[in-house]
């Protein structure tokens, strides 16, 4: 069995933690925080900071979050990565993803410009973590949001999510490449003003993120800041990831009008049920445009469906 181990701080592995919520064991070794198992990897994540994969897509799913250290932070609220002081009083682009952990639905990405005068409206229409916030709240202040402030809006659908995947491409790759074209989208939108500097809620170590994108024809390296917890930090991010959910939500609705059942959230057995319920009224292939299929959850739903 193939072992792959990085190490991680403790803000990392809790976002590793809620990344793999749906996959979570109870059973767990001494010293350990977590044990997870996507689909062909166990992940095990330790008090000391190791995280160690297994399995036949343990590099992969390793790669995702980088494969060094990361660097020493000024303090742990700051993610990994010091940040300039009043950063958070900065006119900063913020980058967030949403998507990434569900079976059925896209990945979307959003970069949000929040100009520092800005700062109190945001407060005011109620910007904060997207996971604090109802879907109907979050319906809501992504109205106003789109309304009052620059952002770009990249969704990866589910057909070409799985062909990527199908070539051997990571979900960390691809989070990468729309996070580098979403803010290179925003810039572009933006010219020829620039923000003081772009925070990318992070997902993987630095020079990971750099090594996913390196093929690419532009790269937006300056002023570029990475920090996990990113919503926290700069209301901007919190901002991009509102947006980037409430399209996420639009496209769920789209999923449930095609196939004619609710569509879930997330990837836990009420989702192998609903999937199970689209293959026996559409399909297997109907079921794969809608999920991500290299996800445990496929299987499952064909079990259930042959029942």
């Amino acid at each position: 069995m193939a072992n792959n181990v990085i190490q991680a701080n403790k803000e990392m592995i809790e976002k590793m933690k809620h990344h793999y919520g749906n996959v979570l064991t109870d059973k767990l070794p001494p010293g350990a925080v977590f044990v997870a198992k996507p689909s062909g990897c166990t992940i095990t994540a330790y008090k000391s900071g190791k995280v160690l994969f297994q399995g036949s897509n343990g590099e992969g799913e390793a790669s995702q979050w980088g494969t060094s250290e990361p660097p020493k932070v000024k303090s742990p609220s700051k993610g990994t990565m010091t940040l300039p002081e009043n950063f958070a009083d900065w006119s900063v682009i913020g980058s967030d993803e949403v998507g990434t952990g569900d079976f059925f639905g896209p990945i979307t990405v959003v970069s949000a410009y929040v100009k520092k005068e800005h700062i109190p409206l945001m407060k005011e229409l109620g910007v904060k973590d997207s996971k604090n916030l109802s879907d109907p709240q979050i319906i809501n202040i992504a109205r106003d949001l789109i309304a009052a402030i620059p952002y770009s809006l990249l969704i990866l659908h589910n057909p070409k999510y799985n062909a990527m995947q199908e070539k051997g491409m990571t979900q960390g790759k691809m989070k990468a490449l729309l996070h580098n074209q979403a803010i290179l989208n925003l810039l572009d939108k933006m010219a020829p003003e620039l923000p003081e500097g772009i925070l990318i809620d992070q997902f993987v170590e630095k020079n990971t993120y750099y090594k996913h994108i390196s093929a690419q024809k532009k790269i937006q390296r300056d002023r570029v800041y990475f920090s996990t917890k990113g919503e926290s930090i700069h209301l901007a991010v919190a901002a991009a990831s509102i947006i980037a959910r409430y399209a996420f939500l639009k496209e769920m609705d789209k999923l449930s009008a095609k196939a004619g059942v609710e569509i879930p959230k997330g990837a836990g057995k009420h989702v192998d049920i609903a999937a199970a319920k689209i293959i026996k009224r559409r399909g297997i292939e109907e079921l794969k445009s809608m999920t991500k299929w290299h996800f445990a959850n496929s299987e499952k739903a064909m079990k259930l469906a042959r029942k």
